[in-house]
């Protein structure tokens, strides 16, 4: 057992397989890699016609063009091998470029088909299966007695390697020695700790125990895993639900509603005593802090080893590489000669066997701890059907967690979340009917187009339509021709990369319910009926209470009126997501504000993300507290217009407060708070940041509304764009059947 102590290593947490986002690192990290972030096509089509002109220039002949994303100390080292390598290279220099993280993956998709991509470049290898299958990169002869046998495991599809390995990246147990005397060496040992060890505000264990990636050690290690012995996707296996059932245990001794961001700040603050997570939690440890890192424990029931995924980060030669002589030699290179660097300089747990022996690298005790927790690693998976498994994996951990279901009941409701969005692609459709119509439909609207010209008089309008053009350019370009290029993709079905058209089937699919069930929270109806509630109750909210204060705020008898005012606008001032953490924040079972609120009062704390009815309010109050001041705003500016001397009047006959109001006030109203009312609606039909950062469509999906569902569909269920893409279209048909009636009413 390899340990490390007093203070943390410096900068051991810039690595390019791992984000560096406080709030949620291992969450982003998990969806980077399996393509969560991937662009829409039309943004592709865009970026890449960007980025072949302006990003990828032509390279000498005898270059080698190198791709990264390292940051901090790990750039340092990288720099510093590739300046060696020039020295002693000069005819085959490599010339390194640091792309960011957030465009790394999109780069590469559109530059190297294209022929403007690098020669090599260097990112972890989840996604080599699908590299591999869309030619973007080339396999190569590697020395795999040269690398540990995971790193090597990682790298490779069918037995044929396909890069050089690295680094690699796992979780492994953050142990506080001043709190833990006796690390546990078991589960049963573990689980003891932590139950022995829970007070008010401290935890003897925390980690993230929502996500699949921080589960996964726990199920591998009672004898399960995502895949079967012949490659499949089976999470319906009874080793994961005693799994899910034994990490159920340590959630309820441990922090509620964990998040990465929290559970660092707990450690550092002494109030946990172990955490489990990877390398990228040293670079968030405070300065003074001791610790020391162990590998993790032993199932007791099985004998076998919590086994993490471990992400190995290699080199790659890209498809149509300009130099591929000298990007293979460099590639060996770095992986080799180049490892003792990266590794001292650069803080990496590298790959190469003999890098371990330098003195350097053996008496760090930090490499050291991932180098023994490597022993005991499964490699990441790189089949693309593991890019389907986060999402259905963790629902049913999240509903284990908070007692809606067994580890067994879940695990079968994840394998048929799987099943249903893996399911084959609708059948090819004959596009020809589908041309013909649009050829119809494009002939009846220049008809039309030409017949109101003629109705139109445009003689001596030509400034007009020069002043007018740039604008009507811009719409074109950004709202028109991305609409055109989305409204035709819902006619096709993506798979790995390849556009298949499919007619209305997509459209078929949704409006029938043959995915999920119309009564399932996932269903399309289901959806549209938590929109439609969800729009209704936040808008007659800003209504009502930005017209309430508004009418309070023009009394002249209210003191500091302007101070008032300005207070109550800021809610609506402050930009939407960091009002949406805020509240998430406040929401805190354990540490939010409004549980601590209801506890002083002797209520109990609500989970208000473990039932449909508290996550909608919880939703509905953060979206209420940002839209009630627009529409006080608004009242406030129209009530100027109202003459007092007409409430007067209507006093003097008699009229009490209620009847002043409903007969004189809110007719005179209606005019300017009517406009503001419809366009609320449309603001909250796809109010997308409030659902996804409050609620996260918990439980179950059951909070998401349209806009986000499309999202998921889009970019967390098998990337299925022509799906998502006709969702949208559905929500623009119910706009404008809303714009309709509304315009109606306005009449």
């Amino acid at each position: 057992m390899v340990s490390m102590t007093h203070g943390r290593p410096a900068n051991a947490v810039r690595g390019s397989a791992r984000p560096t986002d406080r709030r949620s690192r291992a969450c982003l990290a998990r969806k980077q890699s399996t393509g969560l972030f991937a662009p829409s096509p039309t943004f592709s089509l865009l970026a890449g016609l960007l980025v072949s002109l302006f990003v990828a220039l032509p390279a000498h002949a005898d270059e080698v063009v190198l791709w990264h994303k390292f940051r901090g100390a790990e750039r340092t080292a990288l720099e510093g091998v590739i300046n060696d390598w020039n020295g002693e290279h000069p005819d085959t220099p490599v010339v390194p470029m640091a792309i960011p993280n957030e465009a790394f993956q999109n780069r590469l998709e559109t530059t190297i088909p294209r022929g403007n991509g690098p020669d090599l470049f260097i990112a972890s290898n989840e996604k080599i299966v699908t590299w591999s299958r869309v030619g973007l990169i080339q396999p190569v002869t590697v020395d795999r007695s040269a690398y540990h046998p995971v790193t090597m495991q990682g790298m490779k599809v069918e037995d044929q390697s396909w890069g050089w390995p690295t680094s690699f990246k796992c979780l492994s147990l953050y142990v506080n020695p001043a709190l833990v005397p006796d690390v546990p060496r078991t589960s049963d040992e573990l689980l003891a700790f932590a139950q022995a060890h829970v007070g008010e505000q401290s935890w003897g264990l925390a980690f993230n125990v929502v996500e699949t990636y921080y589960v996964v050690p726990w199920m591998n290690g009672y004898g399960g895993g995502i895949f079967d012995d012949d490659g499949n996707v089976a999470l319906d296996r009874p080793e994961n639900a005693a799994a899910l059932d034994y990490v159920k245990q340590l959630a309820e001794l441990g922090p509620a509603d964990p998040t990465t961001a929290l559970i660092t700040q707990l450690f550092n603050q002494g109030k946990v005593a172990m955490v489990v997570d990877g390398p990228w939690l040293a670079g968030e440890l405070s300065e003074g802090l001791d610790y020391r890192i162990e590998t993790l424990p032993v199932v007791s029931s099985t004998g076998q080893p919590a086994k993490p995924f471990a992400t190995i980060e290699g080199i790659f030669l890209a498809h149509g590489a300009k130099n591929p002589s000298g990007a293979k030699t460099f590639a060996d290179y770095l992986a080799t000669t180049g490892a003792i660097d990266m590794a001292v300089t650069g803080r990496q747990s590298v790959a190469n066997l003999a890098a371990w022996e330098d003195e350097r690298v053996a008496s760090d005790t930090f490499l050291q701890a991932f180098r023994a927790q490597l022993d005991a690693t499964t490699p990441m998976p790189t089949a693309p059907d593991m890019a389907m498994v986060w999402e259905p994996m963790n629902r049913s951990i999240r509903r284990v967690n908070r007692g809606a279901a067994a580890g067994a009941a879940a695990v079968a409701e994840a394998q048929t979340q799987f099943e249903i969005v893996t399911k084959p692609p609708p059948p090819e459709a004959n596009p020809i009917p589908y041309g013909a119509l649009m050829g119809v439909l494009a002939l009846g609207g220049a008809a039309w187009f030409v017949r109101k010209s003629r109705e139109v008089q445009v003689k001596g309008w030509g400034h007009a339509y020069l002043w007018a053009g740039p604008a009507f350019l811009a719409i074109g370009l950004l709202v028109l021709l991305p609409f055109i290029v989305g409204s035709g993709l819902a006619f096709f079905s993506h798979r790995e990369g390849e556009y298949t058209f499919v007619g209305i089937a997509n459209f078929l699919n949704i409006l029938l319910g043959r995915d999920w069930p119309i009564t399932s929270p996932l269903s399309f109806y289901y959806t549209l009926l938590v929109t439609v509630v969800w729009t209704v109750a936040n808008v007659t909210l800003h209504v009502g209470i930005g017209m309430g204060l508004a009418l309070i705020l023009r009394e002249p008898w209210i003191k500091m009126r302007a101070f008032w005012r300005v207070l109550l606008i800021l809610p609506w001032a402050v930009p939407n997501y960091i009002t949406a953490l805020m509240w998430k924040g406040l929401f805190h079972r354990q540490l939010g504000a409004i549980n601590s609120f209801l506890s002083f009062l002797g209520a109990e704390p609500v989970g208000w993300f473990d039932s449909f009815l508290t996550a909608f309010c919880a939703n509905l109050t953060t979206n209420v507290w940002l839209g009630f001041p627009f529409m006080m705003v608004i009242t406030l500016g129209a009530l100027q217009a109202i003459p007092r001397d007409l409430e007067e009047a209507a006093m003097l006959d008699g009229a009490g407060a209620i009847q002043r109001f409903r007969h004189v006030i809110l007719p005179l109203l209606r005019p300017a708070l009517l406009p503001a009312v419809i366009l609320g609606i449309v603001w909250t039909f796809n109010q997308f940041n409030i659902i996804y950062l409050v609620s996260a469509g918990e439980p179950d999906g059951s909070t998401e509304i349209l806009v986000t569902e499309a999202y998921r569909w889009a970019f967390t269920r098998n990337y299925r764009f022509g799906y998502a893409a006709a969702y949208t279209l559905l929500i623009f048909g119910t706009l404008l059947i809303y714009n309709a009636f509304a315009k109606r009413v306005q009449e």
